[in-house]
């Protein structure tokens, strides 16, 4: 099992959550609950045996009584996430497959933006894709001066982001910056990402653990009801613009030639070549 590169990293205490799968680590100390994403190898992309643990490790969160902060972080030093793990595409090709994922998606990333405590992103190297959807539903995101934020879906796979994830990052960036962004498909830097409002912080890489437990602390010590009341009326705020499905626009890509297209180029590693159909 791969070491998490961000300490202090406590050891579990009878009664824990226990992971399903070892490409997860759950940790707390204290009031502060750790979930650290374990493929270190493979930039920390996620399986849906990742995304599945998720859900479980917010559900437990929110039944721990122990645990006032929940912070997310990924294992090594090359990343947070870098996105769902893109072999798991390959077989993609009805109506259902694509509207399943993105659903598939919407639950897992809704129960991490809808748990009751405090949410803290501690974001080292890439944060992309499926990775920045995940930092977005948090409610505070430290990063590491080597972060980089984005969904370049425009440039590898050619698939797009559900409503709810568009309207997430509306919610935090505006229009514009996101349009640009995901039109662009380029990536942000720690410094752009903070003068966006993208991070609440960036430190040194050697300072982030430090940190991002300190942040933590600091808002533990606080009164659980103002703090989750707090969460609430912000997602309720956010929840009035934004949309539920749009269906026609997530089968308009994932069922497309350049989807096909886009899965296989990046997993053969050579440029994807857009039809646009």
């Amino acid at each position: 099992m791969a070491e998490a590169s961000m300490d202090p990293m406590p050891a579990a205490g009878d009664g824990e959550f226990v992971p399903p799968t070892p490409e997860l680590l759950y940790e707390r100390q204290g009031a502060v609950a750790y979930l650290t994403f374990n493929r270190p190898a493979a930039r920390n992309a996620m399986t849906f045996a990742m995304y599945d643990g998720l859900y479980a490790a917010c559900e437990h969160v929110d039944a721990d009584d122990r645990v006032r902060v929940f912070v997310l972080r990924g294992a090594g030093d090359k990343a947070f996430v870098a996105g769902t793990d893109i072999s798991q595409f390959q077989a993609f090709t009805t109506a259902a497959d694509a509207l399943g994922y993105e659903q598939k998606i919407n639950r897992y990333v809704g129960r991490l933006e809808a748990v009751r405590k405090p949410t803290i992103a501690a974001i080292r190297g890439y944060c992309v894709g499926g990775g920045a959807v995940l930092a977005l539903a948090c409610d505070l995101r430290l990063a590491s001066a080597d972060a980089q934020f984005g969904v370049p879906i425009a440039r590898t796979l050619g698939n797009t982001l559900s409503t709810q994830n568009v309207g997430r990052m509306v919610a935090l960036l505006g229009d514009a910056r996101t349009k640009e962004l995901l039109f662009t498909a380029r990536l942000v830097d720690a410094d752009e990402g903070q003068a966006l409002g993208l991070y609440n912080a960036v430190v040194p890489a050697e300072q982030l653990a430090v940190r991002t437990l300190e942040l933590a602390e600091q808002i533990a010590a606080n009164a659980p009801l103002t703090l989750r009341s707090i969460k609430e009326a912000v997602r309720r705020i956010r929840e009035q613009g934004r949309l539920e499905r749009a269906d026609d626009l997530v089968l308009m890509c994932y069922l497309s030639a350049d989807f096909k297209e886009g899965v296989s180029a990046f997993l053969a590693k050579r440029p994807p070549r857009w039809q646009g159909r």
